[in-house]
C-alpha cells in the first residue's frame, strides 16, 4: 500500500497550486522508492518514457529552432510576405493551409506542419496580418479569434486528413475496436470511407473561415 503515497503527493501538491511538473515528478520518484526501486532504476525508467515518447523529443528540437527564427524576423517576413499579395484575406489564406494540410496528412505526412512547427511561427502571424488589411487595427477579443481559427483549421485539416493514409494508428485502432464486435473490414476499407468524411470536414470549415472573412470585412475601420 505504500506506493499509494505517490497519489497523495499529487493531491497535495495540486491543494498546495505548485507546479504541476513538479508535483508529477515527486509522484513517480515517491512511488518508485516506495515499490523498493533504488535512484538509478527510477532513473532509468524516466529515460526509457522520455525516449518512447518521442514526441517529447521533438517538442525540445522544434521549439529552439522557432524561436531562432522568429528572433531573426520570421514572424515579420511572414506578415511582409501576406502584405504584398493582393486579394489575401484570412479566410483564403487558411482555407489554402487546410486544403495542405489535409493533403499532407492524407499521404501520411502528419509532421510536416503542425502547432509548433507552422502555426505558431507562421500561419498565425500571416493570418493576423491578413485580418488587419481586412479591417485595420484587430481589438484583442478579435486577435485571439484569427489565432484561434489558425490552429483550428490545423486540427481539422490533420484529423481529417491522416484518417485516409492507410498505415496510421487510428486506422489500426478502429480496425481493432470494430473486430471485438464481429465486423472484419480492411484497412483500405476505412481509409476509403474516410474520404467524403474528409471533404464534408474541409467544406464545413471552409464555411466558418468565409464567416470570419465576412465578419472582418464588415468590422472594416477606417
Amino acid at each position: 500500500m505504500w506506493v499509494l503515497l505517490g497519489i497523495a503527493v499529487i493531491v497535495a501538491g495540486f491543494v498546495l497550486r505548485f507546479n504541476p511538473l513538479l508535483v508529477i515528478l515527486a509522484s513517480a520518484v515517491v512511488t518508485g522508492i516506495a515499490a523498493g526501486l533504488d535512484p538509478l532504476a527510477i532513473l532509468a525508467a524516466f529515460g526509457k518514457a522520455f525516449n518512447e515518447a518521442r514526441y517529447v523529443s521533438i517538442i525540445w528540437i522544434v521549439l529552439p529552432v522557432v524561436g531562432l527564427l522568429e528572433a531573426h524576423g520570421l514572424q515579420e517576413r511572414a506578415r511582409g510576405l501576406i502584405g504584398r499579395m493582393r486579394g489575401a484575406t484570412v479566410g483564403r489564406f487558411l482555407t489554402f493551409y487546410l486544403l495542405a494540410r489535409q493533403g499532407l496528412a492524407a499521404v501520411g505526412l502528419t509532421s510536416v506542419a503542425g502547432h509548433a512547427q507552422t502555426v505558431r511561427p507562421l500561419v498565425a502571424p500571416i493570418a493576423e496580418a491578413a485580418a488587419e488589411r481586412q479591417s485595420g487595427d484587430l481589438d484583442d477579443a478579435e486577435r485571439e479569434q484569427v489565432k484561434a481559427m489558425a490552429a483550428a483549421t490545423d486540427n481539422v485539416g490533420l484529423f481529417f486528413g491522416e484518417d485516409i493514409f492507410l498505415a496510421i494508428g487510428s486506422i489500426l485502432l478502429i480496425k481493432g475496436l470494430l473486430e471485438q464486435y464481429g465486423i472484419s473490414l480492411e484497412p483500405l476499407q476505412l481509409s476509403v470511407w474516410a474520404i467524403p468524411t474528409a471533404i464534408a470536414a474541409f467544406l464545413i470549415h471552409g464555411f466558418r473561415l468565409l464567416r470570419l472573412d465576412r465578419r472582418l470585412n464588415r468590422a472594416e475601420r477606417p
